[in-house]
């Protein structure tokens, strides 16, 4: 479980978070959705170590991870994954070598074991034969299904999602989503998707916390998504003909 303790954010005189309280459970797919601009991609980067809160806590499985030496700091990275928007694999690597990328970095395991590893993780995004390819090689589906292999490779006990459908076909959007939520269950991992994507809000939102102007406005799952009273977030929900739509079958 992560859990998030009264952080508020600023660069300079802006404040951008404003004392966010919120949690993401472990082995569910906990979503951060919110329009753009509202705070949830500051949010994620202050999960994840890029951005430090100026206040709060961010604990993982209460371990304060902004307020810990460097050397466990290093130690809690290598159990994150992440899958960046737009994949971020090297172009100058083959698809065997990307993945291999964070065991390199985190472990010092001879190569046939990471050789083994890399392969289990290609087998599980179910790509097949693409070790020797570079990105450029793959589609938009199969280059994110390349990233989440690379995320997965350190067996993460923490999986960080931007964006996963970014740039997607519906119907691969929705592989992705599966993808995801089959890992998270399987591995029992801690998963955090930030999205604005209504259809896996819909379908695969565990938890979800949606942000607005930097505050945390509502926080559930899909189970009640579309019934909140919540007149900020069924503006956000309702912003399109299609949930329109929805609402007035509700």
């Amino acid at each position: 479980m992560i859990e998030i303790n009264n952080v508020s954010k600023y660069f300079g005189d802006k404040q951008v978070l404003f004392d966010i309280n919120t949690c993401f459970e472990e082995g569910k797919v906990n979503l951060i959705i919110g329009r753009s601009g509202s705070g949830k991609t500051v949010l994620m980067k202050c999960l994840v170590g890029l951005f430090s809160p100026e206040e709060g806590t961010v604990l993982y499985n209460n371990r304060d991870f902004h307020h810990m030496p460097d050397t466990d700091q290093r130690k809690l990275r290598a159990e994150m994954g992440m899958v960046f928007q737009g994949s971020a694999l090297f172009d100058s690597m083959t698809i065997q070598e990307n993945v291999m990328f964070p065991l390199d970095m985190f472990t010092d395991i001879p190569f046939e074991q990471k050789l083994e590893r890399v392969n289990f993780c290609l087998e599980r995004v179910d790509l097949h034969d693409v070790n020797r390819l570079y990105p450029a090689e793959l589609s938009g589906g199969m280059m994110k299904r390349a990233a989440i292999a690379r995320a997965i490779a350190c067996n993460p006990r923490y999986l960080f999602c931007d964006e996963p459908n970014s740039g997607l076909d519906p119907k691969t959007a929705l592989m992705i989503d599966e993808l995801i939520t089959e890992i998270t269950h399987e591995f029992n991992i801690t998963t955090v998707v930030n999205t604005h994507d209504l259809n896996s809000v819909i379908t695969i939102g565990e938890t979800i916390s949606y942000i607005y102007q930097g505050r945390l406005e509502w926080r559930g799952s899909s189970d009640n998504v579309l019934t909140s009273d919540n007149e900020l977030l069924n503006d956000f929900i309702y912003a399109q003909p299609l949930t329109q739509r929805i609402r007035k079958k509700l």
